[in-house]
C-alpha cells in the first residue's frame, strides 16, 4: 500500500502513538511499556519527557517507581541507558547481551587497552565485582585495578558493564535528587533471574507499535541489532507494508491505524535524547536535516528539542541560579514565525513550573544557545 501525503501521515502517526498529540492518563510504569523504554542517560529527560506525555505527570511516581523496583535504569538499546520496567529490564537484556559482548572485540575499544586478556576471566572477575550488592563506579574501578594491575581500570570497570548485565540504582535518576551511578547486577537487584526466551521479534513488533511505521534500516538505528530483516520475516503476517514514494518498504503492525495528517499537533518539549529524536535513520519525520545542522552540529550537547506543528523547528535549555531567582530558559527557533512564539512561551512556563515549581519563569527566544 503506498501512503498518501506521505510526510505528514508518517509525522502525526509518530506523534499519535508517541502520545505526544494529546496527553493520557497513564501511569509510569505504562508508558515505559508502551514506548519500550525511554531514553534516562541523564536523569531530567525522562520526566521532562513523562511531563509531556501524561496527563497531570506527578514526577514523584517516576521516583517512587525507581525505589519500589517497578522501573529500573538500564543499559539496554543502543548500549545506552534507558528507563523500563523491571519486567523488560529482565528479558530485555539478554537480547543485547550478544552485541555487549562484541564490543569487547573491537578494535578501537579503549585503544586496546584489553588486548589479550583472555574475555571468560575478564568476565569472572568482573561477575565477583558485583557480588557484594551496588558499587559505586569508584568501587568497581577500584576492583578492576585490584584484578588486573597492568591495564587501564577504567577500560576493564567499562568491560564489566557490558559483559555483567548490570543497571544504575538509586538515588540516581530521582526526582530533584543529585546521584552518582551506582550499578548492581539486574537479577540481583530485582531478585528475579534474567529472562534468556524473550523473542527480538517481539520486540521489533513492539517498536512498531510505538514508532511505526518503519524500515529495517530504522528498526536497525533504534535497536542497534543484526539480522533485523530477518526478525521482520519471522513476524509474518503480524505485519503490514507500506511504500513510500521512493520505493522504499516501511512496516507496521497489522493491526495499527495510521494518523489523519491534518490532526493539530501541539507545541511539546522533549527532554535531550528522547527516541522520537533518535529512533529512525531516516529523521526526516520529525526534524529537517536544516534544523539539525543549525542547532545539534553546530551547538553544544545537551540542547533539548521542541516540537511545533508536529516538527523539531528549535531547541531549548534551562538555567537555574541561587534560590530566589527565575528559572530561565533560552529558546532558540528555526524558520518560525513570530505567531508561533504565544503558544511556545505557553507552554514553556508550564514546563519550567512542572520544573521549579517554587521559581518564577522567565522565558527567553535567542539567536543562539
Amino acid at each position: 500500500m503506498r501512503l498518501s501525503d506521505e510526510l505528514q501521515t508518517l509525522n502525526r502517526t509518530l506523534l499519535q502513538r508517541q502520545l505526544l498529540l494529546e496527553r493520557a492518563a497513564l501511569s509510569a510504569e505504562e508508558l515505559a511499556v508502551h514506548l519500550v523504554g525511554l531514553q534516562a542517560q541523564d536523569s531530567l529527560p525522562p520526566y521532562i519527557g513523562m511531563f509531556s506525555r501524561v496527563t497531570n505527570f506527578d514526577p514523584l511516581t517516576l521516583s517512587g517507581g525507581l525505589e519500589s523496583r517497578s522501573l529500573v535504569r538500564a543499559t539496554l538499546m543502543r548500549g545506552t541507558i534507558h528507563l523500563v520496567v523491571a519486567e523488560d529490564a529482565l528479558r530485555m537484556r539478554s537480547i543485547f547481551q550478544p552485541e555487549f559482548e562484541k564490543t569487547l572485540e573491537r578494535p578501537g575499544f579503549f585503544s586496546g587497552a584489553l588486548s589479550g586478556l583472555d574475555t571468560d576471566e575478564l568476565r569472572k572477575h568482573g561477575e565477583a565485582a558485583f557480588d557484594d550488592g551496588p558499587r559505586t563506579a569508584a568501587q568497581v574501578r577500584a576492583s578492576a585495578e585490584a584484578a588486573f594491575p597492568d591495564r587501564d581500570p577504567q577500560a576493564v570497570a567499562q568491560a564489566w558493564y557490558y559483559q555483567v548485565p548490570v543497571l544504575q540504582v538509586p538515588p540516581r535518576g530521582m526526582w530533584r535528587k543529585a546521584g552518582r551511578p551506582i550499578w548492581s547486577r539486574i537479577d540481583s537487584w530485582l531478585e528475579q533471574p534474567l529472562i534468556t526466551d524473550y523473542s527480538p521479534a517481539d520486540l521489533v513488533a513492539r517498536y512498531l507499535a510505538a514508532f511505526g511505521p518503519a524500515s529495517t534500516q530504522d528498526i536497525a538505528v533504534w535497536a542497534r541489532l543484526p539480522g533485523i530483516a530477518e526478525l521482520v520475516e519471522q513476524l509474518g503476517t503480524r505485519l503490514r507494508t507500506y511504500q513510500t514514494a521512493s520505493g522504499q518498504t516501511l512496516y507496521d503492525v497489522a493491526d495499527a491505524e495510521l494518523a489523519d495528517p491534518e490532526l493539530e499537533a501541539p507545541v511539546r518539549f522533549l527532554g535531550w535524547y528522547d527516541n522520537v529524536f533518535l529512533g529512525h535513520k531516516d529523521r526526516s519525520r520529525i526534524v529537517s536535516t536544516a534544523v539539525t545542522a543549525q542547532i545539534w552540529e553546530r551547538e553544544s550537547r545537551n540542547i533539548s528539542p521542541v516540537l511545533i506543528d508536529g516538527f523539531i523547528k528549535g531547541g531549548y535549555r534551562v538555567t537555574t541560579g541561587k534560590t530566589r531567582e527565575p528559572a530561565e530558559m533560552r529558546i532558540r527557533l528555526i524558520d518560525v514565525p513570530r505567531s508561533a512564539e504565544p503558544a511556545v512561551e505557553a507552554e514553556a512556563v508550564r514546563l519550567l513550573k512542572f520544573l521549579e515549581p517554587d521559581r518564577s519563569a522567565r522565558i527567553e527566544f535567542v539567536q543562539q544557545l
